[in-house]
């Protein structure tokens, strides 16, 4: 199965959700679905998830989501890279190659106005892997993923305003500003 199949899944996922935008439906939904395909199907779909896990392993991307979530742990950017998989393959493709295109997302907008910062979703982060434990209750997949992360490159201040400003100047806007 490829990328395209895993995104197949996840646009279903969002249309049986009863909030597109809300993660852990999409999660769940997700889940379902994949849980209802035979055991090869699921673990093959292990090596796109990984590999949109890669893709999306970037420092500035990181910087988005420590500014959106008010920090952000190694654990905590997988996480929020979960919940950027809930959002469709539109949206994370745009905000891989421009993160600052999330001040964009209603989502981001709502959070932003509700001040609860905390767009994460570690069960979709692991999906494939617990609908394989479901389906045959190993977590041991019969076929091997290979992955590895980039490297992220020079890192930069996440806490510096003028280089957030600089890097991130819709995101720095909306975030930063509000506060003020």
């Amino acid at each position: 199965m490829s990328v395209d199949d895993f995104w197949n899944v996840v646009a279903k996922a969002r249309e049986s959700a009863a909030d597109p935008s809300d993660a852990e439906d999409v999660a769940e939904q997700t889940l379902r679905l994949l849980v209802a395909l035979p055991a090869d199907r699921i673990a093959e779909l292990a090596q796109p998830l990984w590999d949109l896990r890669a893709q999306s392993y970037r420092w500035d991307l990181w910087q988005a989501a420590y500014l959106i979530n008010g920090g952000c742990s190694d654990d905590g950017f997988e996480y929020f890279r979960g919940w950027l998989l809930t959002q469709g393959r539109e949206t994370f493709e745009h905000a891989v190659a421009d993160p600052d295109t999330l001040a964009n997302l209603p989502v981001v907008q709502r959070v932003v106005a509700d001040g609860e910062f905390d767009l994460e979703c570690e069960t979709m982060y692991g999906v494939v892997w617990d609908a394989y434990a479901a389906v045959t209750g190993s977590m041991e997949l019969p076929n091997e993923v290979i992955g590895r992360y980039p490297e992220l490159g020079p890192s930069w201040d996440f806490e510096d305003d003028g280089e957030i400003r600089r890097r991130l100047p819709r995101l720095a806007a909306l975030l930063m500003d509000q506060s003020c």
